[in-house]
């Protein structure tokens, strides 16, 4: 997100502040937007996943996912996947569904938390393959990275934190998560050559809140797609394995309405009520 805003100065003439709001699960700056943010373009905010899901996970939602924001261009994602230990005892993804479907419930696997885009995946698979894992959600990536190496679960199913541990011999990789095998890891089948038509890249964009000009929406669009594609921009997604996944205003808007309306089923069906 800095490269592209300091890429996008270039375009607006003027400089674009990144500000961090970390905390409830990453939704505290989308909230803030909705809630107190004038409509005229000077306040955006990073829109991702967890802001259309959290508030059905709430007994009381604190912003409407479509109706109180302006949604101007989707951006990229991350890069998931599977990783095991070096030593497990599962050499592919096929080796870890046979031992989990002979025995229900003892294999263990960490996400960076319940309710997150990862663990929602992990649900599905689960039931298309038939199996069940128990579930060990930690604070980020890095601490499941840190409990597989250590033993204490059997796998991660997260971002890829678990790169640099393939790549060193550490750890390896039963699956990634994209649509195409991962430049970084050629040799790693993707979900879809497993059987699943499936592709979990978590993809996130901007907006702003509502009531915004088309016009100024239409500024913010160009300047952010032309930073998006600059090979300044390109190369730092790279190093985080991140993969483009650009959507023009009217597609990022249709794409917010439908995927608001899986979240909500998923939150309902798993029971993922977490707040008082």
């Amino acid at each position: 997100m800095r490269s592209l805003c300091e890429i996008a100065t270039r375009t607006l003439g003027q400089p674009i502040v990144v500000e961090s709001r970390p905390g409830a699960g990453g939704t505290l700056g989308p909230m803030t937007v909705a809630q107190q943010a004038q409509p005229d373009g000077y306040t955006l905010t990073q829109m991702h996943l967890s802001v259309l899901r959290r508030p059905w996970m709430m007994r009381t939602p604190q912003w409407d996912p479509i109706a109180d924001f302006t949604h101007i261009i989707g951006l990229t994602g991350w890069l998931f996947g599977t990783a095991v230990k070096a030593n497990s005892r599962f050499q592919t993804w096929k080796d870890m569904v046979a031992y989990a479907r002979a025995n229900p419930g003892k294999l263990t696997y960490a996400t960076s938390g319940v309710g997150t885009s990862n663990h929602l995946a992990m649900e599905t698979i689960q039931e298309r393959e038939g199996i069940e894992l128990t579930h060990v959600p930690y604070r980020g990536a890095n601490e499941g990275v840190t409990a597989v190496i250590g033993g204490h679960v059997d796998m991660i199913c997260d971002s890829s934190a678990w790169g640099p541990f393939v790549e060193s011999g550490a750890m390896r990789a039963l699956s990634v998560w994209s649509g195409e095998r991962a430049a970084r890891f050629p040799d790693v089948p993707t979900l879809k050559e497993l059987g699943h038509d499936m592709v979990v890249t978590s993809p996130y964009g901007i907006s702003g809140p509502k009531g915004m000009d088309e016009g100024i929406v239409r500024v913010l669009h160009d300047a952010f797609k032309a930073a998006l594609f600059d090979p300044d921009n390109a190369k730092v997604r790279a190093q985080f394995d991140m993969p483009l996944v650009y959507s023009d205003t009217e597609s990022y808007r249709r794409f917010i309405v439908e995927r608001v309306e899986y979240e909500r089923n998923m939150v309902r069906r798993l029971g993922l009520t977490l707040e008082g």
